[in-house]
């Protein structure tokens, strides 16, 4: 059996409190890590910190939750978070809705303790009033001060697909790469994961949080210059930009779908929107910014609350938003499925099902402001029928966000986690799966005769070449890994000219228990030139992670990044290593799969990277560590290192 299959088999008592534990199949594909934290069996064993599975005794809040607030957060609610992700805020700011947000009329019948007792049961964790307001590291002096805005700093997610990093923007020479040393740590409170993409400008790296914090530390020192507490988790990159004279801003979003825009060298909430009032949404991929609009992806969990007997699935469809970057006012949407779901059958359990569905967006979107083009990608159905707008490549026009072309790279993929519990789950599709969502973000590339290609790599383990102008040719497909349900290529590539960097993960372990031949997965990293399809060169990361660490695998999920004569991965192995751009040789090796002394003071380790990948700029290379989902090895920290360490 599959790892999901044998967490199954002993958690279907503690739905929805499961949910957690695949919170992101749909949004980054089925992504296999850690267990969840087991769920606390008393109030006094929570405050003890003990707890067993499947020996659960419903803590005080879980009747008060039930009758107060599951008919709208485990039902079909638009606007109402599902329970999944509730448990997943930060105590913070389940506090704050139900004492002064817009959960307090609804609480306004609840004494104190009851609310507490909510955000306990939810959170399985004890409640402070210490947690409404925690203590920062702030800089003092020269090292509060931000540099000017500088349109040249920005790169990678946000403004280039391709992550490739220029020699001005990452100050980082080939042959300096073997002296980087570790500079400064700094440490997520609270957390087991780490998936926002850092990005520097102006002297400081901004970067999200598990908790829910948006950070932006002095580069030199990892001192705190503001911290900007949003309402859920921020997996998305942070996004620097500005547009005229106006005030640079930091654009992100949460995992319950609010998008963000904050003064960038104050962190005052400028605005504050929805970006979709669907109850299972989502933003998890990095939204892209060109002259004043924020391009901004849509995905859900909807697969999950499928896994309900009782659900009607599916009516959530993806789409991309543009939005004003000034005032965050809608100019265009674009829906991945152009019909809206409409009820075409009923299930076993007589549930109606609705469809199409899904096709969720959960990646950053590819910007060619020269052709007025948008690319994303989109991910599998929710709901039979499937239909050809699943795992696809989308174009659109820039301005307008009506659609140009469409490739459909997987045909016929609808699935949901009901298929998880068994294939007769009366929402499980009849053609559960394979679940290969176009996840990493197609690459915009010309080739020697000016000709522009899209160079997409797929969950299959291979990468394919696409006539951009329209999308109807595949120039050439080249297979460089066996593929699973996380990979293939799972979050992204980079490319340097026409040369294509192609992380490969191959986990062994599959949805439904099926068992894959170990001897044909190439985890690691490989070179592709893009101009014919041929392999350049290949890096088969061996398995060092022994018997003792379950969860490690050598494989790499993360996006890697490039620079010029060099490629930087971070691997589910917990190391970041940078390679050779032209041999594939290992320049630097650092195993971030151990415990940090902090600037901040909080007891961090590294893990498993995967989400988000490394960062290159004004000659340091930083890198999130840790991913405590789908059984990868958890970790809280940020990492920071330099030429020398200096």
């Amino acid at each position: 059996m599959c790892k999901y299959s044998r967490y199954l088999s002993s958690t279907l008592g503690l739905l929805p409190g499961f949910l957690l534990l695949v919170v992101n199949l749909a949004i980054a594909g089925p992504d296999p890590s850690i267990a969840p934290p087991a769920r606390l069996t008393s109030t006094d064993e929570m405050r003890a910190g003990s707890g067993a599975l499947g020996e659960r005794v419903l803590l005080p809040g879980a009747t008060l939750f039930s009758k107060n607030c599951a008919s709208c957060h485990e039902g079909q609610v638009y606007k109402a978070p599902h329970t999944s992700w509730l448990e997943m805020m930060p105590a913070r700011s389940l506090y704050r809705a139900m004492n002064e947000g817009v959960m307090r009329s609804q609480a306004a019948m609840l004494t104190e303790q009851q609310r507490v007792d909510i955000i306990e049961y939810l959170l399985q964790e004890q409640f402070s009033k210490g947690q409404l307001a925690p203590e920062y590291n702030y800089c003092e002096g020269d090292a509060a001060k931000f540099k000017p805005y500088d349109e040249n700093e920005r790169a990678g997610w946000g403004k280039d697909s391709s992550r490739f990093i220029p020699r001005a923007i990452s100050d980082l020479d080939v042959k300096d790469i073997s002296r980087l040393k570790l500079k400064w740590s700094f440490g997520f409170p609270g957390s087991i994961r780490a998936r926002s993409q850092p990005t520097v400008a102006m002297g400081a790296v901004y970067v999200g949080s598990q908790d829910g914090t948006v950070y932006a530390l002095d580069l030199e020192s990892g001192c705190v210059r503001w911290a900007f507490e949003s309402s859920a988790e921020v997996r998305t990159g942070v996004v620097i930009g500005r547009d005229g004279d106006e005030a640079p801003l930091a654009f992100f979003g949460d995992i319950i779908a609010n998008l963000y825009a904050v003064d960038a060298m104050t962190g005052e909430l400028q605005w504050k929107v929805s970006a979709d009032d669907h109850h299972s949404a989502t933003l998890t991929g990095t939204p892209a910014y060109h002259a004043g609009v924020l391009y901004t992806p849509v995905s859900s969990l909807e697969v999950i609350g499928a896994a309900a007997v009782d659900y009607e699935c599916c009516t959530f469809r993806g789409k991309v938003v543009a939005y004003n970057a000034q005032n965050g006012s809608v100019k265009w949407e674009s829906y991945s499925i152009p019909q809206a779901p409409a009820e075409t059958s009923r299930t076993s359990a007589g549930m109606r099902v609705f469809s199409p569905s899904g096709a969720p967006v959960w990646t950053s979107p590819t910007l060619d402001v020269v052709n007025n083009r948008l690319y994303f990608g989109t991910g599998e159905n929710y709901s039979t029928p499937s239909d050809d707008n699943s795992d696809a490549i989308v174009a659109v026009h820039l301005d307008t966000g009506e659609r140009i072309w469409i490739r459909q790279i997987f045909a016929g993929d609808a699935w949901n986690v009901g298929c998880m519990m068994s294939t007769d789950h009366p929402n499980c599709p009849k053609e559960n799966g394979p679940d290969y969502d176009q996840g990493s973000s197609p690459l915009l590339i010309t080739l020697a005769d000016k000709k522009k290609v899209i160079v997409a790599g797929h969950k299959d383990g291979s990468v394919a070449s696409y006539e951009a102008e329209m999308g109807a040719t595949r120039n050439w497909l080249t297979r460089v890994g066996r593929g699973s349900i996380q990979g293939g290529v799972h979050f992204g590539m980079a490319a340097e000219g026409t040369r294509i960097y192609t992380p490969i993960n191959d986990m062994n372990d599959t949805r439904n228990g099926d068992v894959l031949d170990p001897s044909s997965a190439r985890p690691g990293l490989h070179a592709i030139n893009a101009e014919n399809g041929e392999v350049l060169w290949s890096h088969v990361q061996a398995d060092t992670c022994g018997a003792d660490r379950p969860e490690c695998d050598p494989g790499i999920s993360a996006p890697v990044t490039a620079i010029p004569g060099a490629v930087v991965a971070g691997h589910l192995d917990g190391h970041l290593r940078f390679y050779d751009g032209l041999s594939g040789k290992v320049l630097w090796d650092y195993d971030t799969n151990r415990s940090f002394e902090t600037v901040n003071g909080i007891v961090a380790s590294g893990g498993g990277m995967s989400g988000a990948g490394p960062t290159v700029a004004q000659g340091h290379l930083i890198s999130n560590s840790g991913y405590g989902l789908y059984f990868h090895e958890p970790g809280n920290a940020l990492l920071v290192f330099s030429v020398d360490g200096r």
